[in-house]
């Protein structure tokens, strides 16, 4: 992956497919190969899509000091300006989602259209990731068993039917060990998640805005979606029954159609 100047770090990303550009942002403990070839090929067929690796992270600056959701925001509009990109739709999911929402506060007239999928704003009514959840995943990131830290990393991230499948888990077991992320990465992610908090701002985004959330996600719970969508002045909200974290894994198909959709109304 080619690696560009955005602002004041460096960051490797990947420019593929053809179309209007299509910024996504990867969320915690994620890299540009988490998206999954399913969903970015379907992707690929109406966009130019343009992945990256977050700060911390592959062949992108290394972390040097904690970091906010805004922060990671900035990096998304000075990769933009890296490529010499006026304007593009965004994805945003997770941490990712978040970072999503502080570049179209910032930067409204970057973002064309705005996906946040599985994300969370603070705020009333908002709760991040339940006790139970985080110490499993604590534990098998801390067990110094790189097996146990990935597979409960899926089964966190996922729902349980899609946990199931060998060789969706194996397709994600390969992503995890080709392109690893640093503990202390994942600790300046957490604390930067938790310290979101864009709730009173939410109101005044004017950026036409798609919502995309499953209703067995662990990670953020539904109702976070929900809040997000009711911050945001005419946001379309998506549910997706049965459907973990991870959705575009679990969905590709239906999630790129969602994305497309979305950028053909506000064309």
């Amino acid at each position: 992956m080619p690696v560009v100047s955005a602002g004041e770090i460096e960051l490797s990303y990947e420019r593929s497919g053809s179309g209007p550009p299509l910024l996504l942002i990867m969320g915690a403990t994620g890299t540009a190969l988490s998206w999954g070839a399913p969903f970015l090929d379907a992707l690929r067929q109406d966009f130019e899509t343009i992945v990256y690796d977050n700060r911390g992270i592959g062949e992108s600056s290394r972390m040097e000091e904690p970091f906010t959701t805004g922060q990671l925001g900035q990096d998304a509009a000075g990769l933009l300006d890296a490529l010499e990109i006026d304007t593009a739709h965004v994805l945003g999911i997770s941490m990712g989602g978040m970072a999503a929402q502080e570049l179209a506060l910032a930067h409204p007239e970057r973002v064309r259209t705005l996906t946040l999928g599985c994300t969370y704003c603070g705020g009333e009514g908002s709760s991040l990731t339940s006790a139970e959840v985080v110490q499993r995943m604590a534990e098998g990131r801390t067990s110094g068993d790189r097996e146990r830290a990935i597979r409960s990393s899926w089964e966190a991230n996922v729902s349980a039917g899609f946990a199931a499948d060998a060789d969706a888990y194996a397709a994600y077991h390969t992503r995890a060990l080709e392109r690893r992320v640093a503990l202390p990465v994942i600790v300046a992610q957490v604390q930067a998640i938790a310290a979101h908090d864009s709730y009173a701002r939410l109101p005044g985004l004017r950026t036409p805005t798609l919502v995309v959330h499953g209703t067995d996600d662990q990670i953020f719970q539904v109702d976070n979606g929900r809040i997000v969508a009711q911050r945001i002045p005419g946001a379309h909200l998506e549910i997706l029954e049965g459907v973990g974290h991870l959705f575009f894994l679990e969905q590709p198909q239906r999630s790129a159609e969602l994305v497309r959709e979305h950028a053909a109304v506000h064309a």
